[in-house]
């Protein structure tokens, strides 16, 4: 069955004989964040059914997330993959995704979402302005015209399922009486673990797929990732990101105003150093 007419935008809709390869090919920073992202983003059905076992019941979220949310998932991650091909023809992906997914399915595990349904949808806000954050960054990064347009599509996408999954989150929070304390315990054990276990497992086999020789040298594995992490964080919007992720405590308005100018400040000091 095919979803295309569902979808906001298609892979057709790319150009990549449009690429500039001459703008990204020597940048290896560029290649980990793409590649890896690719990886993550490909392997998004093993967790959205974990999330749709998640809400049994709830039939109008449990449609959204596998008829929607998956297939637009994985198509950021083919989009993507698509994009590295042409510009590292080199590189094995097929190799390095087929390793990633292997140690990737280990780890994804129903076990690792929140036991209460709604301070999931929570989680999966902080999620959603993780990768929007991430996309509008990559998108700020670079000047070559294909990814540009490709990396803006995919923040669209991100920033509407956060919508969808902060109205969900509002439902039950409504229903449940979710405290204001519970939702902020969940925001920052999540945002905490923002650089997660899956970017890392995607560097690490993006790492090893590239430099087989370096495989088991981490210091080099943390040197070239470092310095990549440290290009994406010059540009994390923190102004965005600090009012997405205030949003689920549903603060009295002069409180939100308040906290997100320093919020924000501190946010940037966060990433700038």
């Amino acid at each position: 069955m095919s979803y295309a007419a569902s979808l906001p935008w298609t892979l057709e809709k790319l150009d990549l004989t449009r690429i500039d390869v001459s703008k990204v090919r020597d940048n290896e920073d560029l290649f980990f964040l793409l590649c890896s992202s690719s990886f993550v983003e490909s392997g998004s059905d093993l967790y959205t059914h974990n999330l749709v076992d998640h809400f049994a019941g709830d039939d109008e979220l449990q449609s959204w997330l596998r008829d929607h949310w998956e297939h637009e998932e994985l198509q950021h991650g083919r989009a993507l993959a698509a994009y590295v091909r042409h510009v590292w023809p080199e590189f094995d992906w097929e190799s390095g995704f087929k390793n990633f997914f292997a140690h990737y399915g280990s780890v994804c595990t129903a076990e690792e979402l929140e036991p209460n349904r709604g301070l999931e949808l929570a989680a999966r806000c902080v999620v959603e302005t993780g990768t929007a954050s991430l996309y509008r960054a990559l998108n700020d990064v670079t000047d070559e015209p294909v990814l540009r347009e490709l990396t803006n599509l995919i923040k669209s996408d991100e920033v509407r399922h956060y919508k969808h999954f902060y109205q969900a989150f509002r439902i039950y929070r409504e229903r449940d009486r979710i405290s204001r304390f519970s939702t902020l315990r969940v925001l920052v054990k999540r945002l905490s673990e923002i650089k997660n276990e899956d970017s890392d497992i995607a560097l690490r086999h993006v790492f090893n797929t590239r430099y087989p020789d370096k495989a088991h040298d981490d210091a080099e594995f943390r040197r070239v990732t470092t310095h990549a992490e440290g290009m994406l964080k010059k540009h994390i919007p923190a102004e965005m990101t600090v009012k997405m992720l205030l949003r689920p405590l549903d603060l009295p308005p002069k409180l939100n105003t308040f906290l997100e100018k320093p919020l924000t400040r501190i946010t940037e000091r966060l990433f700038l150093h």
